[in-house]
């Protein structure tokens, strides 16, 4: 009995040592392995740059006008309140299995190497580089290897969808701005979003030729075999569901405060101010 007793603790110790080894990550780990913390922290910048320089281009609205409008965009968004919605989303719809399986690719040489390019090439300042670039590296990939995987890609990563999604959201924004800046005789919130609705198709055929050129640049130094790695990933039922549930996220982030922005700047630009 003696001998026994000296034992068990023992046991009890490796029994929990393994479970500890072998418990799934939390949502937030994973997402912290992740690039998409990194990317999300700069939504706040790259909404209001995007909607500042609209507005500028415009010529309908002065130009301090659109830098306070600007303003107004960023501090809508909270690059912490979309990480929390994200979690949320990956808890409520990644089995421990699944959240282990992300993980796993996280950890993976290949996929620090994809991530760090991804979070370079998502800094709002890069959008710049990525369309000084685009037609030399059209030219050095057509035809290759990494050109006929884009499909793939882009279907694994929903890149377009997501990307025409956020557009609409920006030109909404942009739309509200403008409509609040001509006050009574503009366009309603629902009838200035059913007009940019209606352009989805000719949308989806310009931004999938961005989504082209940032994939390219993105993963100029990326091989086509680890491309091919990252693409297997986003088509496994781990990475699908991550990558569904990720998007999706971000995508309800980003509209739900349009509608306020949109009231904001009414009254910002409103006549009697």
């Amino acid at each position: 009995m003696k001998a026994f007793s000296q034992i068990k603790p023992v046991l009890v110790s490796i029994a929990l040592l393994w479970g500890t080894a072998h418990a799934a990550p939390s949502a937030e780990t994973v997402l912290e392995a992740s690039p998409i913390d990194d990317i999300v922290a700069q939504y706040p910048a790259m909404m209001s740059q995007g909607i500042r320089q609209g507005l500028k281009q415009s010529g309908r609205i002065p130009p301090f006008a659109a830098d306070s409008i600007g303003h107004v965009v960023s501090s809508s968004y909270s690059a912490a309140e979309i990480q929390a919605r994200i979690i949320s989303g990956l808890e409520t719809s990644l089995s421990d299995e699944q959240l282990q399986s992300v993980m796993e690719w996280y950890e993976t040489p290949v996929a620090k190497k994809i991530a760090k390019a991804e979070v370079a090439a998502s800094r709002p300042e890069a959008w710049v580089e990525i369309q000084a670039r685009a037609p030399e590296l059209n030219r050095q990939f057509r035809g290759s290897e990494r050109a006929g995987m884009f499909d793939r890609f882009d279907k694994a990563s929903r890149a377009t969808e997501s990307a025409v999604d956020t557009s609409i959201a920006v030109q909404l924004g942009l739309a509200s701005a403008l409509a609040a800046f001509k006050g009574d005789n503009a366009a309603s919130y629902d009838q200035i979003k059913r007009q940019i609705e209606g352009q989805r198709g000719m949308l989806e055929g310009m931004v999938s030729q961005q989504v082209y050129d940032s994939y390219l640049f993105t993963y100029q130094n990326v091989s086509a075999a680890e491309l091919g790695l990252y693409i297997q990933f986003l088509e496994s039922d781990a990475g699908s569901q991550f990558s569904r549930v990720v998007t999706n996220s971000i995508q309800q982030a980003i509209t739900d405060p349009i509608e306020s922005i949109g009231s904001q700047m009414g009254r910002m630009l409103s006549p009697a101010n």
